[in-house]
């Protein structure tokens, strides 16, 4: 059992100057929320929403940074894992680690190769009654494989013992590159899987270089069911997607570097009925369909995405979420900013961040106005709800918070939540000087009375609001041997409002922080976990569902072995 202590001795006066701390530099920028995580790259977006929150999966370009020695050029060829991140409010957003596809794919031997650009679709079971999700990926340019779970985070599992695209399948054929899977189930919950990409095959051309295919899934979506089919997608090139808007089908993909001819575009225009420009490019193109197997019924429908400018490539994902379209796509942001601090080498290139940005979409017509895209990035939906208990990788910024210090409390362990050796509980490594930062968080108008801190190691922790430069509202000194909560009391005349919250170490040795929560005033103990709307304004708390979660937000079933506190129905639990 974890000791809880409680310390008054602990708060001390909100007088102390910060001018004798050195901070660690930040690289997205205060203000704004692109990208989405301010210290790991990750690239070649896609995204799902389960229970509230949406999911967002990337290439791993962290793994190659740390394999090239934080320093050189991105070739993608040690990348062979997975970025999950996920957010209810769109600016805070929580890392949970990374899928380790060559360790899930052992099955497959000499047949994997890495994992490119993601894909991801869920549906409910209705007759086992459990939720199903599926995560394709490209096996480098040789084929596409697919993972399955029940739950976003994992684990995950490879149902084969090898791709379930690739050359061998009919129809993919001729295809240069049968890579970039975007999968979607439609409205009848049949499945689809677009792929490929490269430069004109022996069949193609520059303006139809013919590697664009879809095929239908079987229902287990782990099959193909029939024989692909070429989409006639005008300077194709690579990242695909799909999705399903008011019943038509939604393609988009990444043009290439081909010379655009106007004969052979205003041939193409007569030929398919349409008035439209032609793309730029390594520009986000579109298509719609009502029959994705008929290659005639594909109609070309412009450019959404513009080039990202700072990254060599385009890849992006469309997504609605709480009524909102956003575009989902990489940049070379977070690069640029660390350049900028000399925390990389000024020849450091091509590794890639993930952004995102509202975008219009006329539902009715399919049309998708041009993004833009932006450092501000998305606007918060929700405020973050201080009282329930949040995750020290859940943040809208930081500062001297690096990737590898995403650690685990046990090593090795043999519950495996992404299907690599994490455990269900993660930590961030704070050295003195380093900060996190949640955005928009919401104390209403008792404010708060008191703060608990879940950590390990030996540290002085301040709390500070609205600036990360500002005087500390309260401190905590912490020290334990193992992992465990620590309570101090706060003045709640501080507390109170929207506030922007920094966590400061200002000392440290050995300090992991996993989990923190403020206690309202008058609160009778652990807040409730479902939603609370604020008498005082129109605004929501972000919130949690009334279901059984870990430590690291992670929905667990009664049935799991649980270690630690377990949240359910408001209620701790301990084990």
């Amino acid at each position: 059992m974890y000791k809880k202590l409680f310390m008054t001795a602990a708060v001390m006066a909100a007088c102390i100057q910060t001018d004798a701390q050195t901070l660690a530099t930040e690289f997205k920028g205060t203000s704004n929320n692109n990208p989405i995580s301010p210290c790991v790259y990750c690239a070649d977006p896609t995204a799902l929403e389960y229970n509230g929150r949406l999911y967002v999966y990337g290439s791993n370009d962290h793994q190659q940074f740390i394999k090239n020695g934080k320093k050189g050029t991105n070739d993608y060829g040690d990348i062979k894992s997975i970025v999950v991140l996920s957010t209810d409010d769109m600016v805070n957003w929580t890392f949970h680690g990374t899928i380790d596809t060559k360790k899930v794919c052992t099955s497959w031997g000499s047949g994997y190769f890495r994992s490119w650009a993601p894909s991801v679709t869920w549906r409910h079971n209705e007759t086992t009654g459990k939720d199903e999700f599926f995560l394709y990926f490209a096996n480098w340019a040789s084929n596409v494989g697919v993972l399955t779970a029940e739950s976003p985070i994992g684990p995950w599992k490879s149902p084969l013992t090898g791709p379930i695209v690739s050359g061998n399948t009919p129809g993919v054929n001729p295809c240069n590159w049968c890579f970039d899977p975007g999968v979607v189930i439609d409205d009848n919950g049949t499945g689809w899987l677009t792929f490929g990409g490269g430069d004109p095959n022996a069949q193609g051309t520059d303006i139809l270089p013919n590697n664009a295919g879809i095929v239908k899934l079987k229902p287990s979506m782990t099959a193909v069911d029939g024989k692909a089919v070429k989409l006639p997608a005008p300077y194709h090139f690579e990242a695909s997607e799909l999705n399903v808007i008011n019943g038509k089908y939604v393609y988009t993909y990444c043009s290439n570097w081909a010379n655009r001819s106007d004969a052979d575009w205003n041939k193409y225009k007569q030929e398919n009925g349409i008035t439209i420009s032609k793309p730029e490019t390594c520009t986000m193109c579109y298509m719609v369909s009502d029959n994705p197997l008929d290659p005639n019924s594909w109609v070309y429908k412009g450019v959404y995405g513009p080039h990202p400018g700072s990254s060599p490539n385009n890849h992006s994902h469309l997504h609605k979420f709480n009524g909102k379209y956003y575009h989902i796509y990489h940049n070379g942001s977070l690069l640029e900013g660390m350049k900028s601090a000399k925390a990389t080498t000024s020849d450091a290139s091509t590794y890639r961040s993930i952004c995102v940005d509202e975008i219009t979409v006329d539902e009715a017509t399919q049309t998708i106005s041009k993004a833009n895209l932006t450092s501000k990035g998305a606007s918060g939906i929700r405020y973050l709800n201080p009282y329930l208990l949040q995750q020290a990788e859940t943040m809208g910024n930081c500062g001297g918070v690096n990737y590898e210090d995403f650690t685990n409390i046990e090593k090795n362990t043999s519950v495996s939540t992404l299907g690599n050796d994490a455990s269900r509980n993660m930590q961030v490594k704070m050295k003195a000087g380093s900060w996190i930062n949640q955005k928009r968080a919401d104390f209403g108008t008792n404010g708060a009375e008191k703060f608990t801190l879940r950590a390990k190691g030996t540290g002085t922790l301040e709390i500070r609001l609205g600036s990360k430069s500002l005087q500390s509202a309260a401190i905590i000194n912490f020290s334990s041997t193992e992992m465990e909560e620590q309570t101090i009391e706060v003045d709640p005349t501080k507390f109170q409002g929207f506030k922007s919250i920094f966590f400061v170490v200002t000392a440290a040795e050995n300090f992991y922080v996993d989990a923190w929560q403020f206690t309202e005033v008058g609160s009778t103990g652990i807040q409730p976990t479902f939603n609370v709307q604020r008498s005082t304004s129109n605004v929501q708390r972000s919130t949690s569902n009334v279901q059984p979660y870990d430590l690291s937000g992670r929905r667990v079933s009664d049935t799991q072995q649980h270690r630690g506190i377990i949240i359910k129905n408001g209620k701790k639990i301990w084990h």
